[in-house]
């Protein structure tokens, strides 16, 4: 019976048959462990603002004007590089414009080849050949890789290339291959994606956003609470259904659910208007900018209270379903006199802005009634087969989880839950205890259960999982010791609106409890980074997401437009590349077209965090180690052949 490594070897044999193919790829993999590490790109809180996040996808936080600069210097004004870069971002919409006023548009074809070739040369340079191949579009593979190549066997370069570029404008490609030079430029520019949490809630184009991320080419996320309330829905959850469908009828966004989803609204809005029809709903106005007319404005409104309704039963079935989860304090229909038309919350009662409740029965408050069962299976029904929603989700589930250890940093959405002295909380999941790390395990276990688990019971478990880490205080994707919405719609006191965060954020800028996290999570506090979001930096008050000397990060700067009136700007990313790690704060995006018209990049104003001396190998990098493990068992397979162990494989 052969061993393990033997069975190991004689696989991995199949793929380097020979000793010449394995002793060349231990070559080439050393040269590639001595290369620049990749650039990564870190966005989060995204939030569904589809324009700003494909602009700064498109510039790489500033990363494609610093390859212009280092390319051109001084020779080039900064109208042209400005100009530039903002055909690279936008290249068939710029040309269009260009050549529109263009005089001599062949003259015009020559320069700017020639200038994008030089960029991309540069932007290629840190890869190897082979996977700049894999990143050329098949049309011009050939003719691209002859031109960003130094080619040192080549006595008169100028004329060869020349000729080249020459051809492309005769031949009527000019225009086709500017854009896919541009594309190269923004695809090598940005060799890793690091999405931390929030695609999803408040802006208007989250769908549109994960189709942009479904087809870059290299990407993880790491889930916040509003991706997890979408995954819940999209499992049919209907704690999380009524929830998705309250906060797009919020920002005035339901055409969402209706154009982007194709799911039906039509039989909440007969239900909304015949039940809310003389009712003026006006606790539940729209946050964020009003294009609706008044009829339809008047539909939102109501739609909206129907739909928050709903919610809060369905949220108070949830509560009884499950008493493990601690939330018996915030079934708030049942605490409701709905004679006096108040409610009794931390030993006071407080007067309701709106008693108008015609489908609650004081004696059972969190039933449905027929008509909101109906809507409710009707709705759980269309997103679970929603053909695009649960695309979306899968890759969510394939490319993401609650947390990443990636290159010496630990990715994050929300909180490590902690006690009041620092320590790690213990939080009880379905009767067993867990804290730190475990805990994000079981959690991200039980999101995958609720979508793939054969057995009803824990498929069940997982779903509502989901709504509990929408909402719990114990929750690391969320942190707050409640989710104020009720008292939001319904009261008037605003200390009833405080929600009270976790401990965790009085300890950002204690060493030694982050110094505890990273090494829960298997890092060397020395040199490591915690990088999250979740919680808006507010940058206009003096406050900085650089926390406990550059050891956390908060890159949540209010990338939707409904936080940045708190932060003051319009978010934040971060950029790690082989020389350190660049914090850049954006000022707000004012449009696509402003961008194209008027060259009108996003603002950003750049932090170094952290600069090395020497610059970062992709011998430095995890995959760096991976190399180095695959090196060893080729090293391995080689002794395997020099000994007889194992026979080569010739074929004829």
């Amino acid at each position: 019976m052969k061993n393990l490594e033997e069975k190991y070897l004689e696989r991995l044999s199949e793929l380097y048959p020979t000793i010449a193919a394995a002793s060349t790829e231990v070559i080439n993999l050393e040269a590639i462990l001595n290369l620049p590490k990749g650039t990564e790109h870190f966005l989060t809180d995204v939030h569904g603002e589809y324009e700003a996040f494909s602009h700064v996808l498109k510039n790489g936080s500033g990363s494609v004007k610093r390859k212009i600069d280092d390319v051109f210097g001084n020779t080039l004004s900064r109208q042209d590089k400005q100009a530039l870069a903002t055909l690279i971002y936008y290249p068939w919409e710029k040309m269009e414009r260009i050549l529109k006023k263009e005089e001599n548009p062949e003259d015009w074809y020559k320069i700017t080849l020639y200038r994008l070739i030089e960029v991309c040369r540069r932007a290629s340079s840190k890869y190897t050949r082979s996977k700049v191949r894999k990143a050329l579009p098949r049309e011009f593979a050939y003719v691209m890789e002859e031109l960003i190549t130094e080619r040192g066997d080549l006595a008169d370069k100028e004329s060869y290339y020349g000729a080249i570029v020459q051809t492309i404008i005769r031949v009527g490609r000019a225009g086709q291959f500017i854009a896919a030079l541009c594309e190269l430029i923004q695809r090598l520019t940005v060799d890793h994606l690091h999405i931390v949490g929030d695609i999803f809630d408040r802006g208007p184009g989250p769908h549109i956003i994960m189709d942009k991320l479904m087809a870059y080419h290299s990407v993880d996320v790491q889930w916040g609470n509003h991706d997890v309330l979408w995954m819940g829905a999209a499992a049919g959850q209907l704690c999380c259904i009524a929830n998705v469908i309250r906060i797009c009828a919020r920002y005035g966004n339901l055409d969402i659910l209706e154009d982007g989803y194709g799911i039906n609204l039509l039989p909440l809005a007969n239900f909304a208007l015949n039940t809310y029809g003389d009712d003026p709903c006006s606790c539940f106005a729209l946050k964020g900018t009003n294009t609706y007319e008044q009829p339809e404005l008047e539909l939102n409104l109501k739609m909206h209270k129907a739909i928050s309704v709903i919610q809060f039963k369905a949220e108070g079935q949830a509560i009884r379903r499950h008493p493990e989860f601690g939330l018996g304090h915030r079934n708030l229909l049942q605490q409701i006199d709905y004679e006096k038309g108040t409610i009794f919350l931390d030993g006071k009662d407080y007067p309701l802005l709106d008693t108008n409740f015609p489908t609650i029965d004081p004696a059972d408050p969190c039933r449905f009634t027929e008509q909101e069962a109906d809507i409710m299976d009707r709705l759980a029904k269309a997103f679970m087969g929603c053909e695009k929603l649960q695309k979306h989700m899968k890759f969510l589930l394939a490319n993401g989880s609650l947390y990443k250890v990636y290159n010496n940093n630990l990715l994050y959405h929300g909180c490590v839950p902690l006690n009041e002295d620092g320590t790690l909380k213990e939080v009880e999941i379905y009767g067993r205890r867990y804290k730190g790390r475990a805990l994000y395990d079981v959690l991200d276990n039980y999101v995958r259960k609720g979508f793939v688990a054969v057995d009803e019971e824990e498929r069940e478990k997982g779903r509502d999982l989901m709504w509990y880490i929408w909402l719990s205080e114990n929750s690391p994707l969320f942190g707050k010791d409640k989710m104020a919405t009720f008292e939001r719609y319904f009261l008037a006191e605003k200390e009833t609106h405080r929600e009270v965060k976790n401990p965790y954020y009085k300890f950002l800028e204690n060493e030694e409890v982050v110094d505890r996290i990273l090494r829960e999570f298997g890092l060397e506090p020395e040199g490591a980074h915690i990088i999250n979001g979740h919680v808006p930096v507010k940058s206009k008050d003096g406050e900085s997401p650089i926390k406990c000397g550059g050891k956390l990060l908060i890159i949540d700067g209010g990338f939707s437009r409904a936080y940045q009136k708190e932060t003051g700007i319009a978010g934040y990313t971060l950029i790690y590349n082989s020389y350190g790690l660049i914090l850049a704060a954006h000022r707000p995006f004012e449009s696509t077209e402003a961008a194209i018209e008027n060259e009108s990049d996003i603002h950003s104003d750049s932090t170094v965090v952290k600069w090395v001396a020497r610059r970062k190998r992709v011998g430095d990098t995890d995959t760096g180690q991976e190399l180095r493990e695959k090196i060893k068992d080729l090293e391995r397979l080689l002794e395997a052949y020099y000994s007889g162990a194992i026979a080569e494989k010739f074929t004829g």
